[in-house]
């Protein structure tokens, strides 16, 4: 016979000879709990709890005993237990009497300072986390190019159509309207001094040198690696990947290379696009606003624009094809298994990717200035 069919079932009713005394009965242990728990809940009023004739009580029950004071709003001397149980009930009074610790408050100054130490962190274990994985991505390149037969050409050609097909009206489209608005701008600043000819100067070196990179990178930052750390994400919640690596299959090689690749291909074709309808832009506003036809326009931008502005752009794309596909690769990995942990790491995707490429270009910048490049 189980304890809760015997004798021992727990009782909580009021005594017939004392009508304000609620007289306790039975095991008051953790198996009977959810009974306990009905019984306390149920408890009409009293001035008195009798306890002595529990026949057994653990922790569990002398907690529910204590609810069942503060419940009827009486005091520890309400209760009679037995002497062998008032030890128990001493320690359990004794916990319950502990004030609940209260938060400590922290004044705006020192809560900033926190948050900006474990923002600090944060960064360093990310930056330490992905050059990790930027090692074992290369390791995994070369071991696959070292035997082609490995390389997944499929997959590959399916990312470049996603990543760079697909993204070509988009690039156009900004393109061409961040040229326009870059001539318009100058046009106003340079009209005042007779020197609207340095329009095709201004929109050229910009876009062959910075704009045409930089704004590429940062589309793909925000379509490419959002689109790759969501889709690695949702493998990783279905436990795909878990079932890649049970099938013996690397998921760097059969995953990351070639996303990788992809973009490595696809961001300079991309690059190139977008410095073309760049300078069209500027063209374009230059013979509407500033009546430069457009035949003066493009022989000036061939006398005065020299090839090496246009390498200059060319160079940074695999570095920044490099960053957006192993961040966007990495925060698909590191995702928790839940939903809101594939939108927390798609925004640090984006917002990492783009902190990084603009970080990386100002660097860039400098670096070809010093050497006259």
């Amino acid at each position: 016979m189980t304890p809760a069919a015997g004798n021992d079932r727990p009782t909580l009713a009021s005594a017939t000879d004392q009508p304000d005394t609620l007289r306790a009965g039975g095991a008051w242990i953790l198996e009977h709990a959810p009974a306990l728990e009905d019984l306390v809940a149920r408890a009409g009023s009293a001035v008195r709890v009798d306890a002595t004739g529990l026949q057994r009580m653990d922790s569990a029950g002398a907690m529910l005993l204590n609810r069942l004071l503060q419940r009827l709003q009486l005091g520890r001397e309400a209760l009679t237990l037995a002497p062998s149980q008032q030890a128990l009930m001493s320690r359990i009074d004794a916990v319950s009497a502990q004030p609940t610790p209260k938060k400590k408050k922290e004044l705006g100054v020192w809560a900033a300072v926190g948050r900006l130490g474990f923002s600090v962190q944060d960064s360093i274990s990310e930056i330490i986390a992905l050059i990790a994985f930027m090692g074992l991505t290369l390791k995994t390149f070369v071991k696959v190019f070292a035997k082609p037969a490995r390389f997944r050409l499929t997959p590959t050609v399916h990312h470049m159509e996603i990543v760079g097909l697909d993204a070509v009206p988009l690039v156009i489209l900004l393109s061409f309207l961040v040229g326009a608005v870059l001539a318009f701008l100058g046009a106003n600043v340079l009209s005042a001094y007779g020197a609207q000819i340095y329009v095709v100067e201004l929109v050229s070196y910009a876009f062959l040198r910075e704009f045409g990179v930089l704004l590429t990178a940062i589309i793909l930052a925000g379509r490419t690696a959002s689109a790759f750390t969501a889709q690695i994400g949702a493998m990783q919640n279905r436990e795909e990947i878990d079932a890649i690596r049970t099938l013996g299959l690397d998921p760097i090689e059969l995953l990351v290379i070639p996303r990788l690749v992809a973009l490595l291909i696809t961001l300079p074709m991309l690059t190139f696009i977008a410095m073309c309808m760049g300078i069209t832009g500027g063209a374009v506003v230059s013979w509407l606003e500033l009546n430069i036809p457009l035949e003066m326009y493009w022989s000036r931008l061939n006398q005065v624009i020299e090839l090496r502005h246009f390498w200059v752009g060319i160079l940074k794309t695999p570095i920044f094809a490099t960053i957006i596909a192993l961040i966007g690769c990495l925060e698909g990995f590191q995702t928790q298994g839940t939903a809101q942990s594939v939108g927390e790491r798609t925004t640090s995707a984006v917002v990492q990717c783009i902190s990084l490429v603009i970080v990386l270009d100002a660097i860039a910048a400098v670096f070809f200035m010093e050497i006259n490049l």
